[in-house]
């Protein structure tokens, strides 16, 4: 046929297809990987929280355990800063909860004021509470590697309605969920939480545009 020519054909690749894929993809709902859900309904803070200021309702936090030792995970809370922390200090409702048992109140406030002097700690969020407490909070995220006098390398990601999120296959172990993300590694905090982070914002931009969408379309029919 005269009418199909290579020129059209090139045309129609280069130009017509990747625009009839957008214009699919763009009209579509919920296009994206959601971040999967991997404890539900975990303990919110603020049962724990003797001032009952903090809590994870309703907020995108990062939770991490200090431990009797406070400063034992402290380059890991510096690579947290630095390489997470520090992404997302403009984003609405973002922060990152530090749990420490009671009586190290002073290492933690050293430690507060080190990483002070690097940035803005408007949304760190430094917490003390009771050993059985902290072990009651953490056992609700079901999570089989338990805290070491109190304290985990890992940093924990937690939606604004309380459920913990990860990853439900680790891309290095296979058979294995993510629960938590190595403070200690650099490369993890880089490639999975700053990213994830990032996916879970996006999710509830996502819901908030079809929401407003909905109400645009139901006012122009009359409802």
């Amino acid at each position: 046929m005269k009418f199909i020519t290579k020129k059209r054909i090139v045309l129609f690749l280069l130009f017509i297809f990747p625009l009839m894929c957008f214009l699919i993809l763009s009209t579509g709902k919920n296009n994206f990987t959601k971040l999967p859900v991997v404890t539900e309904n975990i303990i919110d803070v603020s049962e724990i929280d003797a001032t009952k200021r903090v809590q994870l309702k309703d907020n995108v936090s990062i939770v991490c355990f200090l431990g009797n030792e406070v400063n034992t995970n402290r380059s890991g809370l510096f690579n947290l800063n630095e390489k997470v922390y520090k992404k997302f200090t403009d984003y609405k409702k973002f922060q990152i909860i530090a749990i420490y048992p009671n009586g190290q109140e002073a290492e933690a406030k050293k430690l507060k004021e080190e990483i002070g002097a690097f940035t803005d700690m408007q949304k760190w969020v430094f917490m003390a509470s009771s050993k059985e407490e902290i072990e009651d909070f953490y056992s609700s995220f079901s999570f089989d590697e338990p805290l070491t006098n109190l304290a985990s390398s890992k940093a924990f990601l937690i939606d604004k309605k309380v459920n913990l999120r990860g990853r439900l296959k680790d891309v290095e172990n296979e058979t294995e969920k993510l629960f938590g993300y190595n403070m200690n590694s650099v490369s993890e905090l880089n490639a999975k939480l700053k990213d994830d982070v990032k996916v879970l914002y996006y999710e509830y931009y996502a819901a908030f545009k079809d929401k407003n969408i909905n109400k645009a379309d139901r006012k122009e029919v009359g409802l």
